[in-house]
Protein backbone atom coordinates (compact mmCIF):
# COMPACT_ATOMS: atom_id res chain seq x y z
CA UNK A 1 0.00 0.00 0.00
CA UNK A 2 1.21 3.44 -0.92
CA UNK A 3 0.46 6.81 0.42
CA UNK A 4 -0.89 9.54 -2.07
CA UNK A 5 1.52 12.20 -0.56
CA UNK A 6 1.76 14.69 -3.42
CA UNK A 7 4.71 16.96 -2.58
CA UNK A 8 7.22 13.45 -1.99
CA UNK A 9 7.27 10.13 -3.33
CA UNK A 10 5.09 8.17 -1.20
CA UNK A 11 6.92 5.94 1.54
CA UNK A 12 7.27 2.03 0.86
CA UNK A 13 4.65 -0.27 2.18
CA UNK A 14 6.72 -1.35 5.01
CA UNK A 15 7.06 2.34 6.58
CA UNK A 16 3.26 2.42 6.23
CA UNK A 17 3.10 -0.78 8.30
CA UNK A 18 5.82 1.12 10.81
CA UNK A 19 3.53 3.86 11.21
CA UNK A 20 0.86 1.99 11.62
CA UNK A 21 2.44 0.43 14.63
CA UNK A 22 3.70 2.72 16.06
CA UNK A 23 0.79 5.21 16.46
CA UNK A 24 -1.69 2.45 17.52
CA UNK A 25 1.16 1.18 20.07
CA UNK A 26 1.08 4.81 21.80
CA UNK A 27 -2.78 4.63 21.51
CA UNK A 28 -2.91 1.64 23.50
CA UNK A 29 -0.71 2.89 26.14
CA UNK A 30 -1.98 6.86 25.92
CA UNK A 31 -4.99 6.68 24.96
CA UNK A 32 -7.40 9.28 26.50
CA UNK A 33 -10.19 8.24 28.71
CA UNK A 34 -13.32 8.95 27.26
CA UNK A 35 -16.58 7.62 28.01
CA UNK A 36 -17.86 6.68 24.80
CA UNK A 37 -14.46 5.16 23.82
CA UNK A 38 -15.63 1.53 25.20
CA UNK A 39 -18.95 1.84 24.23
CA UNK A 40 -20.09 -0.97 22.13
CA UNK A 41 -23.63 0.29 21.39
CA UNK A 42 -24.08 1.76 17.60
CA UNK A 43 -26.42 4.43 18.92
CA UNK A 44 -24.01 5.92 22.27
CA UNK A 45 -21.15 6.06 19.26
CA UNK A 46 -22.96 8.15 16.95
CA UNK A 47 -24.00 10.68 19.97
CA UNK A 48 -20.79 11.09 20.93
CA UNK A 49 -19.72 11.75 17.44
CA UNK A 50 -22.95 14.10 16.46
CA UNK A 51 -21.64 15.96 19.77
CA UNK A 52 -18.30 16.48 19.13
CA UNK A 53 -18.72 17.85 15.90
CA UNK A 54 -17.72 21.88 16.14
CA UNK A 55 -17.46 21.18 19.62
CA UNK A 56 -14.39 20.41 22.14
CA UNK A 57 -14.36 17.03 23.98
CA UNK A 58 -14.38 19.29 27.46
CA UNK A 59 -17.67 20.87 26.96
CA UNK A 60 -18.93 17.55 25.43
CA UNK A 61 -18.06 15.40 28.57
CA UNK A 62 -20.84 17.19 30.22
CA UNK A 63 -23.63 16.57 28.22
CA UNK A 64 -22.98 12.95 26.83
CA UNK A 65 -24.00 11.16 29.93
CA UNK A 66 -26.82 13.26 30.70
CA UNK A 67 -28.07 12.76 27.52
CA UNK A 68 -28.21 8.99 27.58
CA UNK A 69 -29.85 9.15 30.55
CA UNK A 70 -32.41 10.93 29.23
CA UNK A 71 -32.42 8.68 25.46
CA UNK A 72 -30.89 5.59 26.03
CA UNK A 73 -31.74 4.39 22.65
CA UNK A 74 -32.63 4.93 19.11
CA UNK A 75 -36.17 4.36 20.16
CA UNK A 76 -36.40 6.82 23.39
CA UNK A 77 -34.94 9.31 21.14
CA UNK A 78 -37.51 8.99 18.42
CA UNK A 79 -40.22 9.01 20.59
CA UNK A 80 -39.48 12.57 21.99
CA UNK A 81 -40.57 15.85 21.04
CA UNK A 82 -38.21 18.31 19.04
CA UNK A 83 -38.57 20.64 22.29
CA UNK A 84 -37.76 18.03 24.90
CA UNK A 85 -34.48 17.31 22.76
CA UNK A 86 -33.50 20.50 22.29
CA UNK A 87 -33.91 21.40 25.79
CA UNK A 88 -31.58 18.62 26.59
CA UNK A 89 -29.35 20.39 24.09
CA UNK A 90 -29.36 23.72 25.97
CA UNK A 91 -26.16 25.12 25.74
CA UNK A 92 -24.37 23.16 23.46
CA UNK A 93 -24.55 25.01 20.35
CA UNK A 94 -25.14 24.36 17.04
CA UNK A 95 -28.51 23.48 17.64
CA UNK A 96 -29.28 22.32 14.08
CA UNK A 97 -27.05 18.99 15.31
CA UNK A 98 -29.91 17.93 17.67
CA UNK A 99 -32.37 18.31 14.79
CA UNK A 100 -30.36 16.12 12.70
CA UNK A 101 -29.99 13.40 15.06
CA UNK A 102 -33.68 13.65 15.97
CA UNK A 103 -34.31 12.99 13.04
CA UNK A 104 -32.03 10.31 12.08
CA UNK A 105 -33.35 8.56 15.25
CA UNK A 106 -37.23 8.11 13.70
CA UNK A 107 -35.62 7.65 10.19
CA UNK A 108 -33.70 4.77 11.55
CA UNK A 109 -36.63 3.31 13.54
CA UNK A 110 -38.97 3.28 10.46
CA UNK A 111 -36.53 0.99 8.77
CA UNK A 112 -37.51 -3.25 9.26
CA UNK A 113 -35.23 -4.10 12.09
CA UNK A 114 -35.05 0.01 13.10
CA UNK A 115 -31.09 -0.54 13.46
CA UNK A 116 -27.99 2.03 12.51
CA UNK A 117 -26.98 1.30 9.16
CA UNK A 118 -23.66 -0.11 9.42
CA UNK A 119 -22.16 1.14 6.01
CA UNK A 120 -20.43 4.27 5.41
CA UNK A 121 -22.52 4.74 2.44
CA UNK A 122 -25.52 4.08 4.09
CA UNK A 123 -24.86 6.29 6.93
CA UNK A 124 -23.69 9.22 4.53
CA UNK A 125 -27.82 9.03 3.95
CA UNK A 126 -28.89 9.71 7.39
CA UNK A 127 -28.97 13.59 8.29
CA UNK A 128 -26.57 15.53 9.89
CA UNK A 129 -23.74 12.74 9.15
CA UNK A 130 -21.00 13.72 6.39
CA UNK A 131 -17.64 12.19 5.51
CA UNK A 132 -15.81 12.33 8.97
CA UNK A 133 -18.75 11.24 11.34
CA UNK A 134 -19.99 8.87 8.63
CA UNK A 135 -16.34 7.37 8.69
CA UNK A 136 -16.09 7.49 12.77
CA UNK A 137 -19.08 5.80 13.66
CA UNK A 138 -18.37 2.85 10.62
CA UNK A 139 -15.07 2.40 11.41
CA UNK A 140 -15.76 2.78 15.63
CA UNK A 141 -18.97 0.68 15.63
CA UNK A 142 -18.51 -1.85 12.73
CA UNK A 143 -15.12 -1.91 11.98
CA UNK A 144 -15.26 -0.60 8.43
CA UNK A 145 -12.18 0.15 6.87
CA UNK A 146 -12.75 3.62 6.14
CA UNK A 147 -11.19 6.70 7.16
CA UNK A 148 -12.42 9.44 9.88
CA UNK A 149 -10.14 12.96 9.00
CA UNK A 150 -11.65 15.72 11.20
CA UNK A 151 -9.46 18.95 11.36
CA UNK A 152 -7.07 17.63 14.10
CA UNK A 153 -6.28 14.82 11.00
CA UNK A 154 -6.27 16.95 8.23
CA UNK A 155 -3.25 18.67 10.49
CA UNK A 156 -1.42 15.61 11.39
CA UNK A 157 -1.29 14.38 7.54
CA UNK A 158 0.25 18.10 6.41
CA UNK A 159 2.42 17.46 8.74
CA UNK A 160 3.41 14.07 8.39
CA UNK A 161 4.33 14.60 4.62
CA UNK A 162 5.09 18.72 5.12
CA UNK A 163 1.51 19.26 2.88
CA UNK A 164 1.01 23.22 2.90
CA UNK A 165 -2.92 23.49 1.74
CA UNK A 166 -4.21 20.38 1.83
CA UNK A 167 -7.13 20.18 -0.42
CA UNK A 168 -10.16 17.93 0.81
CA UNK A 169 -9.44 15.32 -1.77
CA UNK A 170 -5.77 14.97 -0.89
CA UNK A 171 -6.92 14.77 3.05
CA UNK A 172 -9.55 12.03 1.98
CA UNK A 173 -7.30 9.93 -0.48
CA UNK A 174 -4.25 9.84 1.95
CA UNK A 175 -6.31 9.39 5.50
CA UNK A 176 -7.78 6.43 3.41
CA UNK A 177 -4.33 4.77 2.73
CA UNK A 178 -3.44 4.86 6.04
CA UNK A 179 -6.50 3.50 7.99
CA UNK A 180 -4.99 -0.08 9.88
CA UNK A 181 -7.28 -2.67 8.20
CA UNK A 182 -7.12 -4.49 11.50
CA UNK A 183 -7.86 -1.76 13.42
CA UNK A 184 -9.81 1.24 11.49
CA UNK A 185 -11.93 2.36 14.55
CA UNK A 186 -8.91 2.42 16.81
CA UNK A 187 -6.44 4.20 13.85
CA UNK A 188 -9.09 6.66 13.07
CA UNK A 189 -9.24 7.89 17.12
CA UNK A 190 -5.39 7.41 17.25
CA UNK A 191 -5.06 9.73 15.03
CA UNK A 192 -7.64 12.34 16.56
CA UNK A 193 -5.62 11.97 19.69
CA UNK A 194 -2.45 12.60 18.11
CA UNK A 195 -3.70 15.61 16.90
CA UNK A 196 -6.05 17.12 19.77
CA UNK A 197 -2.41 15.89 22.11
CA UNK A 198 0.64 15.87 20.43
CA UNK A 199 -0.02 17.70 17.27
CA UNK A 200 -1.65 20.47 18.28
CA UNK A 201 -1.94 23.70 16.43
CA UNK A 202 0.61 25.70 18.29
CA UNK A 203 3.63 24.09 19.24
CA UNK A 204 3.44 20.91 18.42
CA UNK A 205 5.47 18.65 21.50
CA UNK A 206 7.12 16.40 18.66
CA UNK A 207 9.40 15.24 20.98
CA UNK A 208 6.59 13.00 22.11
CA UNK A 209 5.24 12.10 18.89
CA UNK A 210 5.10 8.30 18.03
CA UNK A 211 5.70 9.16 14.21
CA UNK A 212 8.04 12.14 14.60
CA UNK A 213 10.83 9.92 12.33
CA UNK A 214 8.37 9.55 9.21
CA UNK A 215 7.42 13.40 9.68
CA UNK A 216 8.31 15.60 6.89
CA UNK A 217 7.68 18.83 7.92
CA UNK A 218 9.38 18.41 11.34
CA UNK A 219 12.47 17.44 8.90
CA UNK A 220 11.87 20.32 7.09
CA UNK A 221 11.36 22.35 9.91
CA UNK A 222 8.00 23.41 8.68
CA UNK A 223 6.01 21.93 11.37
CA UNK A 224 4.62 25.18 12.77
CA UNK A 225 3.37 26.80 9.57
CA UNK A 226 1.67 23.22 7.87
CA UNK A 227 -0.79 23.47 7.47
CA UNK A 228 -1.42 27.29 6.51
CA UNK A 229 -4.16 28.94 7.97
CA UNK A 230 -7.07 29.35 6.22
CA UNK A 231 -8.60 33.00 5.04
CA UNK A 232 -11.60 32.92 6.74
CA UNK A 233 -14.07 35.62 6.08
CA UNK A 234 -14.73 38.09 10.02
CA UNK A 235 -17.89 37.77 10.81
CA UNK A 236 -20.88 39.80 10.70
CA UNK A 237 -21.67 42.48 13.04
CA UNK A 238 -25.24 42.86 14.26
CA UNK A 239 -27.22 44.77 17.11
CA UNK A 240 -30.52 43.16 17.85
CA UNK A 241 -33.01 45.16 20.21
CA UNK A 242 -34.67 42.50 22.85
CA UNK A 243 -38.15 43.25 24.40
CA UNK A 244 -38.44 41.43 27.65
CA UNK A 245 -42.52 41.41 27.68
CA UNK A 246 -43.65 41.38 31.37
CA UNK A 247 -46.88 41.03 32.87
CA UNK A 248 -47.95 40.14 36.26
CA UNK A 249 -44.32 38.61 37.40
CA UNK A 250 -44.08 36.60 33.88
CA UNK A 251 -42.52 37.43 30.17
CA UNK A 252 -43.18 36.63 26.91
CA UNK A 253 -40.96 34.20 24.94
CA UNK A 254 -41.14 33.40 21.33
CA UNK A 255 -40.44 29.81 19.21
CA UNK A 256 -37.70 30.94 16.33
CA UNK A 257 -38.89 29.84 12.73
CA UNK A 258 -37.65 26.18 12.47
CA UNK A 259 -35.48 26.70 9.59
CA UNK A 260 -32.91 29.27 9.93
CA UNK A 261 -30.01 30.42 13.09
CA UNK A 262 -31.39 29.19 16.27
CA UNK A 263 -34.25 27.52 14.40
CA UNK A 264 -36.86 25.57 17.19
CA UNK A 265 -35.39 27.24 20.14
CA UNK A 266 -37.48 30.13 22.39
CA UNK A 267 -36.17 33.55 22.53
CA UNK A 268 -37.41 36.85 23.50
CA UNK A 269 -38.69 39.02 20.30
CA UNK A 270 -35.88 41.05 18.54
CA UNK A 271 -35.28 42.82 15.78
CA UNK A 272 -31.94 44.29 14.28
CA UNK A 273 -31.34 47.86 14.11
CA UNK A 274 -29.21 50.14 12.28
CA UNK A 275 -27.05 53.20 13.76
CA UNK A 276 -29.69 55.70 13.43
CA UNK A 277 -32.60 53.54 14.75
CA UNK A 278 -33.66 54.59 18.36
CA UNK A 279 -33.63 51.28 20.47
CA UNK A 280 -36.20 52.07 23.76
CA UNK A 281 -38.46 53.27 20.52
CA UNK A 282 -37.67 49.85 18.99
CA UNK A 283 -38.77 47.94 21.74
CA UNK A 284 -41.99 50.01 21.97
CA UNK A 285 -42.68 48.84 18.08
CA UNK A 286 -42.16 44.98 19.00
CA UNK A 287 -44.18 45.29 21.69
CA UNK A 288 -46.79 46.95 19.52
CA UNK A 289 -46.48 44.57 16.66
CA UNK A 290 -47.25 41.85 19.41
CA UNK A 291 -50.84 43.52 20.15
CA UNK A 292 -49.44 44.36 23.63
CA UNK A 293 -50.33 47.63 25.48
CA UNK A 294 -47.67 49.54 27.35
CA UNK A 295 -47.69 49.92 30.97
CA UNK A 296 -44.50 51.97 30.96
CA UNK A 297 -41.64 52.67 29.07
CA UNK A 298 -38.78 49.80 27.92
CA UNK A 299 -36.41 50.01 30.26
CA UNK A 300 -32.75 49.11 29.60
CA UNK A 301 -31.19 45.94 30.63
CA UNK A 302 -27.59 44.50 30.39
CA UNK A 303 -26.20 44.37 27.00
CA UNK A 304 -24.44 40.70 26.00
CA UNK A 305 -22.73 39.55 22.97
CA UNK A 306 -22.38 36.37 21.61
CA UNK A 307 -20.20 34.68 18.65
CA UNK A 308 -21.69 32.70 15.91
CA UNK A 309 -19.84 31.15 12.95
CA UNK A 310 -20.25 33.99 10.51
CA UNK A 311 -22.02 36.34 12.85
CA UNK A 312 -21.28 38.16 15.91
CA UNK A 313 -24.11 39.51 17.75
CA UNK A 314 -24.92 42.36 20.13
CA UNK A 315 -27.78 42.30 22.19
CA UNK A 316 -29.69 45.13 24.01
CA UNK A 317 -31.98 43.93 25.98
CA UNK A 318 -34.99 45.68 27.22
CA UNK A 319 -37.80 45.16 29.91
CA UNK A 320 -41.20 46.20 28.96
CA UNK A 321 -43.57 46.34 31.54
CA UNK A 322 -47.31 45.68 29.69
CA UNK A 323 -51.21 45.50 30.51
CA UNK A 324 -52.00 43.47 27.73
CA UNK A 325 -50.92 41.01 24.91
CA UNK A 326 -52.03 38.59 22.07
CA UNK A 327 -51.33 34.99 22.23
CA UNK A 328 -50.22 32.40 19.87
CA UNK A 329 -49.36 28.94 19.60
CA UNK A 330 -45.59 30.35 19.09
CA UNK A 331 -45.63 32.41 22.14
CA UNK A 332 -45.74 31.51 26.10
CA UNK A 333 -45.76 33.28 29.36
CA UNK A 334 -42.96 32.26 31.83
CA UNK A 335 -41.51 32.48 35.51
CA UNK A 336 -37.73 34.17 34.54
CA UNK A 337 -37.42 32.90 38.35
CA UNK A 338 -38.59 29.31 37.81
CA UNK A 339 -37.61 26.39 34.72
CA UNK A 340 -39.44 27.04 31.64
CA UNK A 341 -39.04 24.20 30.47
CA UNK A 342 -37.77 25.36 27.04
CA UNK A 343 -35.06 25.03 25.14
CA UNK A 344 -33.46 28.89 24.83
CA UNK A 345 -30.07 29.65 23.64
CA UNK A 346 -27.61 31.10 25.35
CA UNK A 347 -27.53 34.45 25.10
CA UNK A 348 -31.11 34.11 25.63
CA UNK A 349 -30.85 32.58 29.14
CA UNK A 350 -28.65 35.52 29.83
CA UNK A 351 -31.50 37.70 29.13
CA UNK A 352 -33.86 35.97 31.28
CA UNK A 353 -31.82 35.59 33.83
CA UNK A 354 -31.40 39.54 34.02
CA UNK A 355 -35.13 39.83 33.83
CA UNK A 356 -35.27 37.43 37.40
CA UNK A 357 -32.65 39.84 38.62
CA UNK A 358 -34.86 42.96 37.34
CA UNK A 359 -38.42 42.14 38.40
CA UNK A 360 -36.93 40.75 41.97
CA UNK A 361 -35.56 43.60 43.23
CA UNK A 362 -39.21 45.21 41.70
CA UNK A 363 -37.82 47.49 39.24
CA UNK A 364 -40.31 46.71 37.44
Amino acid sequence: MYVPAMKSNPPPAIEVSDIRRALLEHYDRSRRSLPWRDATDPYRILVSEVMLQQTRVETVLGYYGRWLEQFPDLETLAAASEQAVLKAWEGLGYYRRARHLHRAARLVCERPDASLPSTYEELRELPGLGEYTAGAVASIAFGEVVAAADGNVRRVLARLFDERAPKPAWVRRTACALVDPERPGDWNQAMMDLGATICVPRTPRCGGCPVARWCEARAAGTAEQRPVAARRRPPRLTTLVVAALCREGRVLLARRPREGLLGGMWAFPEREISPDDDPPAVAAGIAADLGAALAAGPAPLPAHEHRFTHLHARYLPYLVPVESAEACSETEWVDPAGPTGLALPAAQRRILEAVGDRIGVGAA
